[in-house]
């Protein structure tokens, strides 16, 4: 079982401290990368340990370390190499150099090459479609590579040199790049001079200086507040809202006319006149309790009364459809009365003359 050093210790007590006491759980993302640092990988004591000194158990540590690709959960070579295989890389050649390097590396998907340099992998997507075919490098971006490139990288790779990406910094080992992902710096001399953006990285900086937008400021220590501090302050600007609130005046209601005996029970609505055509038409036609009939010339008060008989709605139903009938170009062929009647007629006739023509088959069958 491995025993992790004391500088590994007291960093995981660094980043521990970054978060605040009610949320240390959050650490353990940057504490996974830093057990990878010390061992390659995620092993089963790096597990144990994040465990311990976060306080949780194994299996929720276990859970977070499987779901990510980034933590490795058996020993990997010195250097990830990722190729893009999606939609298009894939299209740009992608898959090509992949079945390149297989044949090359004698090594398949999450496999590492025998001398442990190479591990070998083929991504999803590597978030680069505009510089595709790309191939990652410890998560460093190789773009627009094709297969000789690709196996030019990985020789130089094995033959103990780092080749420069085409953009970011050098290359460094799977160990020193998951001491930066934990949130420690690089130290190797003139790690960060090296490298730069590509031109489809820079095209949005560049649009954005050329339209005067910029991003508002933002001071980077600015205190992370913890949970009891953020419910504090939710309830005092809720106890603040709900003193406004009761301060505030309330406006009475305003008065409503008395119905006058024997008229309209409708509320009082604008004139006709301040209406389309179409909705004075259609509230005359058909008033009901949820539209008011304006008091108007020419309009029809709704009045209370017993509901309409049944028969007397199907009348009304069929009245209104003797009334509308539908327009000749949209009615179905086949869908008037006289033509149904006409295409059952011949359907039972040709039914009747195929059981008769059955039945001297099978009297002729039977003779034979």
């Amino acid at each position: 079982m491995t025993t992790f050093t004391e500088e590994t210790r007291a960093r995981a007590r660094e980043i521990i401290a970054r978060y605040p006491a009610d949320r240390s759980r959050s650490a353990l993302l940057p504490l996974l990368h830093l057990v990878q640092a010390e061992e390659g990988y995620v092993s089963p004591a790096g597990v144990t340990f994040c465990a311990e000194v976060l306080g949780l158990n194994k299996a929720q540590v276990g859970a977070v370390a499987t779901f990510y690709t980034m933590y490795k959960r058996r020993p990997t070579g010195d250097y990830l190499v990722s190729v893009c295989t999606n939609t298009m890389c894939n299209v740009l050649g992608g898959q090509e150099v992949y079945d390149t390097l297989v044949e090359h590396l004698g090594v398949g998907h999450d496999e590492t090459t025998a001398d442990g340099k190479i591990t070998l992998e083929h991504a999803e997507c590597l978030a680069a479609c505009d510089y595709g075919p790309v191939m990652t490098v410890n998560y460093d971006f190789f773009d627009g590579v094709d297969p000789q490139g690709a196996v030019g990288v990985v020789d130089e790779l094995r033959a103990g040199g780092r080749p420069m990406p085409t953009r970011g910094a050098r290359l460094c080992t799977l160990k020193e790049m998951a001491v930066q992902l934990a949130g420690f710096a690089d130290e190797r001399d003139g790690a960060v001079a090296d490298g730069g953006p590509g031109e489809a990285t820079l095209r949005g900086l560049r649009l954005a200086e050329q339209h005067g937008i910029a991003a508002p400021g933002y001071d980077p220590k600015t205190p992370i507040r913890s949970k009891a501090e953020a419910d504090r302050a939710a309830a005092e600007a809720k106890a603040k809202a709900e003193a406004a609130k009761a301060s505030t005046p309330v406006e009475p209601a305003p008065a409503t006319k008395p119905a006058p005996v024997g008229g309209s029970t409708a509320p009082d609505v604008k004139a006709p006149d301040a209406k389309s055509p179409q909705v004075r038409t259609a509230e005359t036609r058909q008033p009901d309790a949820a539209t008011a009939v304006p008091d108007a010339p020419g309009t029809r008060l709704p009045t209370d009364g017993p509901p309409p008989a049944s028969r007397d709605a199907q009348a009304a139903q069929a009245a209104g459809v003797a009334a509308n009938p539908p327009a000749g170009d949209g009615k179905p062929a086949g869908d008037e009365a006289g033509a149904q009647q006409r295409n059952l007629k011949e359907a039972e006739a040709e039914t009747g003359a195929a059981g008769a023509g059955s039945a001297v088959a099978s009297e002729t069958g039977a003779q034979k």
